[in-house]
């Protein structure tokens, strides 16, 4: 069965501490966001790391402090996330490359569906399971996987790979998804 791992936002303003928008305690699952990542290129499978792109004057800005500016060092990912080979797709006219293992796709919502060329991209990679991992856990992984629920394919969750702002609406969320049928996994699980 094809998997396509997603890699949610996994940036430095929401990792570390000195970030812009920081999810406390996010930086103590950068080495399992770089395992998953590493063995999604290992087994064959397609990377996707979402990242937020935004503009100086975003609108987003008007709900959240300002963050993942793009061209920042905040809007950046982890070098050990990084795998060697990337393709950046913008949400923006262009050409799709999809021939690199990890795609960078970049966003200026919430949801990675507003990205223009998702929804296109999973229709050609043709995958029977996604893999779901990164931050904030109940508001863009959320997003990532009502998405991912709607292509009726096997949906996972990866729980030693998420943070979250409100814990309270995180567990709300998970009991929700369990109920819908994410399955939910660790890290050595997909591993394994």
């Amino acid at each position: 069965m094809r998997t396509v791992y997603f890699d949610i936002d996994t940036q430095l303003d929401f990792l570390y501490p000195g970030g812009a928008l920081y999810v406390p305690g996010a930086e103590r699952i950068v080495p399992a966001i770089a395992v998953l990542n590493r063995h999604a290129a290992a087994s064959g499978s397609k990377l996707i790391s979402t990242m937020d792109a935004h503009t100086e004057n975003d609108p987003t800005f008007q709900t959240w402090p300002p963050h993942c500016v793009a061209g920042t060092l905040g809007q950046r990912k982890p070098a050990s996330t990084l795998l060697e080979k990337t393709s950046r797709l913008a949400n923006e006219p262009g050409i799709l490359d999809s021939t690199a293992p990890q795609m960078l796709l970049e966003k200026q919502q919430n949801d990675c569906f507003t990205n223009m060329y998702l929804a296109g991209l999973l229709n050609q990679l043709n995958a029977g399971r996604y893999v779901v991992y990164g931050v904030v856990t109940e508001i863009c992984v959320k997003a990532a996987v009502e998405g991912l629920l709607k292509t009726s394919k096997r949906v996972e969750l990866v729980t030693d790979a998420v943070r979250s702002l409100d814990e309270q609406a995180a567990q709300t969320m998970m009991k929700a998804f369990t109920a819908a049928g994410v399955v939910v996994t660790t890290v050595g699980e997909v591993t394994a």
